[in-house]
């Protein structure tokens, strides 16, 4: 089509960065609003670029290719399957809850001017962060892919440096040594991880000649292009680690915990529920796509990585006192299920994968941005301080169990359906990870339960007792979350449909078919065969 919808959809929210930051600093306000109407018109374009996707046609679609480094074979090329639509859209849906959630996350504190924050600049981040995020889901130039890759790290680390939680036990001293710890701690792991890759960048442009997925796969089936078994992997080591730092996988996951502990509950979000989730579709657009066989050699390594990352994750999170970061160890264990479901190398554990990257968006944004509205009213972080809050907050409460409820994957809520995905796909062709994965579930009932019951229910704390239930603005943020939870919970057809399709594609391109099972048959002669 001859409209960049792709590039447009990319550009809004940049845009939207620009004019926000520009906004006079008197006019706090009107950047606030100017970052949400962004935002609300990058959702109506993602929402565009589903609607235009034809699930049944070419894999990739709505295709830009232009010259841009011709000495070097870099294009801006774009282009966007099933998996890429689903997670740009869930980008897009994200950010205005976001937003609104931070509403007055960077308003000064006027009985401290020592501690003010410019309003324009966090909201300008925050769309920055999105454009980044967008185009990272469209590129199909591994060179292109890899400059927005590296270049959101950028904004991040401002936004957990600079924006930090209020709520915090020690000094401003010790909090703003704490914020630039976990930011400093960011940057430096996936620096490394995005070097690493740079490096194998480079050398794929050395074997292959160009940058371009699709040139490479296609010179792939044509036979022209045959990697030797050491160099392909070596490259696929190098892509994988930037990616697993960036999901995180274990044991490249210590950064989260911090990171997430100290940025805003807003900020979380867009940590993991959507800047990591660029590590897992990286895994199943470049690390499968580029280097098939190298990605099968890997396969039981990183099995047991994800099984430890499931297990210790869930283990950690029960022992937690501090809510963001028992919810951060509870998504290095979700992530350890989307890692499983992708390297399971079966239809039903990659779509299971997908829309595990998906619901652990909305779940996680739910369950985190509830907390965030709790510690907000009560000022600290640390679970022994609340207690008897569903008394005078029922709505708070209430909401916060759903999403508690979701992240541990109940049956009628969306995220179960991903998980019971992943796990049939893995239970298909490695029945033992599939057993031991399982032991991940009972623990998610374990901290989330434990987790509501200390601070939900018991006697009301006399801290909690003036505690204000969920303002209007706080409810239509977390309201439409709650309501796709459910109906994605109920109905997940509207995903399954534009993503199976890319992952018989993706299942194509390692050359696996789904294990057939051995069940039991009636013989015409009335004796049992197989």
């Amino acid at each position: 089509m001859s409209f960049p919808l792709l590039t447009v959809t990319a550009a809004v929210p940049a845009v939207g960065a620009i004019l926000t930051a520009a906004v006079p600093a008197a006019r706090r306000t009107a950047a606030k609003w100017l970052a949400l109407l962004f935002s609300l018109a990058t959702l109506a374009l993602a929402v565009l670029v589903a609607v235009r996707f034809e699930p049944g046609g070419d894999r990739y679609q709505l295709t830009e290719s232009h010259a841009w480094i011709a000495d070097f074979g870099v294009r801006y090329e774009l282009g966007v399957d099933g998996i890429g639509v689903v997670l740009i859209a869930l980008t897009a849906l994200l950010i205005p809850f976001v937003i609104g959630a931070g509403w007055h996350d960077a308003d000064p504190l006027e009985t401290n001017s020592s501690r003010w924050r410019p309003t324009q600049g966090f909201f300008a981040l925050i769309l920055l962060v999105e454009a980044m995020v967008i185009i990272s889901f469209e590129a199909t130039d591994v060179f292109l892919f890899y400059i927005f890759f590296e270049a959101m790290l950028i904004p991040m680390y401002f936004l957990i440096g600079g924006f930090g939680d209020r709520a915090h036990s020690g000094s401003d001293e010790n909090a703003a040594a704490q914020r630039s710890y976990a930011a400093v701690k960011f940057l430096l792991y996936n620096l490394v991880g995005g070097l690493i890759m740079l490096a194998a960048v480079i050398g794929l442009y050395v074997v292959a000649g160009n940058f371009s997925l699709q040139e490479i796969a296609a010179a792939r089936a044509a036979g022209t292009l045959d990697m030797a078994t050491n160099t392909e992997r070596l490259l696929f080591l190098g892509f994988f680690f930037a990616f697993a730092v960036k999901a995180p996988l274990w044991p490249l996951h210590t950064w989260l915990p911090n990171a997430m502990g100290e940025a805003t509950a807003p900020v979380a979000v867009l940590i993991t529920a959507v800047v990591d989730k660029v590590g897992t579709f990286a895994m199943l657009r470049f690390c499968l796509g580029l280097f098939p066989e190298a990605s099968k050699w890997a396969t039981p390594v990183i099995l047991v990585l994800a099984l430890i990352s499931i297990v210790y994750g869930a283990l950690v999170a029960v022992g937690q006192r501090d809510i963001k970061r028992l919810v951060a160890y509870a998504s290095i264990s979700h992530f350890g299920f989307i890692i499983l479901g992708i390297f399971a190398m079966t239809s039903q554990g990659q779509s299971g994968a997908t829309l595990y990257m998906v619901n652990h968006g909305l779940s996680t944004a739910a369950l985190m941005l509830v907390a965030g509205f709790l510690i907000s009213r009560r000022g600290s972080r640390l679970i022994a301080d609340y207690g008897g809050v569903q008394k005078v907050a029922p709505v708070l409460a209430g909401t916060f169990l759903i999403g508690g409820l979701a992240t541990l994957s109940l049956p009628g809520l969306a995220p179960f359906v991903s998980e019971f995905l992943v796990l049939v796909g893995t239970f298909a062709r490695y029945p033992v990870v599939g057993i031991i994965a399982t032991v991940g579930i009972v623990l998610a009932a374990l901290y989330t339960l434990v987790l509501y019951q200390r601070t939900m229910t018991g006697p009301v704390k006399e801290e909690v007792r003036t505690m204000p239930d969920l303002r209007l603005r706080e409810v239509l943020v977390v309201a439409p979350l709650i309501a796709l939870l459910i109906g994605l919970g109920v109905y997940p057809k509207v995903l399954t449909d534009i993503v199976n399709p890319a992952v018989k594609h993706t299942m194509s391109d390692v050359k696996q078919t789904d294990p057939k099972p051995e069940v039991a048959v009636e013989a015409k002669n009335g004796e049992g065969s197989k």
